[in-house]
């Protein structure tokens, strides 16, 4: 059973209000008011539980009102609730709606995981490492370790969601964490490769010209385009619905993090084409990333909202 939590600090003026609102809507579980319970802010202090096919509507009626303004609104998930009465109107709900992403906290997850603490850059630098070494090991298998570590794609996403709200603040932290985030992971990783080179580290094939791991990444094409263009949507789509292991797959199938690193072993073995390749690669997918993000979150949401309006019972 799918519920969210509401807890709700009211002013007194607006507390019936906010009453009639949720007592109306059938969907809205537990509903418990207590007189004058709260302080900072002072208040009356609510809650209820709420079938998640309703949230958006009923957090959009509770943010008309103006309890986000006057008062405060938290939401949680309820991981679990035993209740014949809630299960019989579930069981009257159109599995669509049922389970309708509750965009606020969607959009507040991409938000939290687009802020770029010292952490997101040590893991780029590192992740960049690891690339160059399975470049320069011909190791597939560190290529998709560095693909796991490397945190960009949370920044891609907060670009994405800032360009869809018009939030050009999000979209430029993100361009500037992006920017320095993977100049940071070139340069160290291009240190790593000079020193490997300078002390005959890297391996024989690799040395004689054998570099299947490089010539893949460093050759962008149609397939490219494909694959991060389905790689947004699955990101995307993901994030929306919560699936964690869908989400991942993103993470190993987006040619980022290597191609920076490709960038780095090359031009510290001076192989200027493959370099130049491999920025073009990693330009691709980012742009690619962020477009398909914008245009599936402008999608995803414009489905849901129609799925609601026409499976929404209370509006029959």
């Amino acid at each position: 059973m799918d519920l969210v939590h509401f807890r709700m600090v009211t002013p007194p003026s607006l507390t019936e209000r906010t009453i009639d609102l949720l007592a109306a809507d059938r969907r809205v579980l537990n509903l418990v008011v207590l007189r004058s319970a709260s302080n900072a802010p002072d208040g009356d202090a609510l809650e209820c539980d709420v079938m998640k096919g309703a949230a958006n509507d009923v957090l959009g009626g509770l943010r008309d009102l103006g309890i986000d303004r006057s008062g405060s609104i938290a939401v949680d998930d309820v991981e679990m609730m035993f209740s014949r009465h809630a299960e019989r109107i579930e069981a009257d709900q159109p599995s669509l709606l049922v389970h309708t992403p509750l965009w606020a906290a969607v959009e507040a997850h991409i938000r939290a995981e687009g802020t770029y603490l010292p952490s997101f850059y040590l893991f780029l630098v590192i992740a960049g490492v690891i690339g160059s070494v399975g470049i320069m090991s011909n190791s597939q298998i560190l290529i998709v370790a560095a693909m796991v570590v490397g945190p960009e794609y949370n920044a891609i996403v907060s670009v994405a969601l800032g360009i869809d709200r018009g939030n050009r603040r999000r979209v430029r932290e993100g361009a500037r964490a992006l920017t320095v985030g993977f100049l940071l992971a070139i340069v160290v990783s291009l240190a790593f490769a000079g020193l490997s080179r300078a002390l005959d580290q890297e391996s024989d094939a690799f040395k004689h010209g054998l570099r299947p791991v490089s010539q893949l990444i460093d050759t962008p094409d149609f397939f490219s385009l494909v694959v991060a263009a389905l790689a947004g949507v699955v990101g995307i789509v993901s994030l929306t619905e919560a699936r964690a292991s869908a989400l991942l797959g993103v993470f190993i199938s987006v040619t980022t993090i290597p191609a920076a690193s490709d960038i780095a072993v090359s031009v510290a073995f001076a192989d200027w084409h493959e370099a130049r390749g491999s920025f073009f690669q990693l330009l691709l997918n980012v742009l690619v990333l962020v477009l398909v993000g914008v245009l599936t979150l402008r999608l995803q949401r414009r489905f849901w909202q129609r799925a609601g309006r026409r499976t929404d019972p209370e509006g029959d």
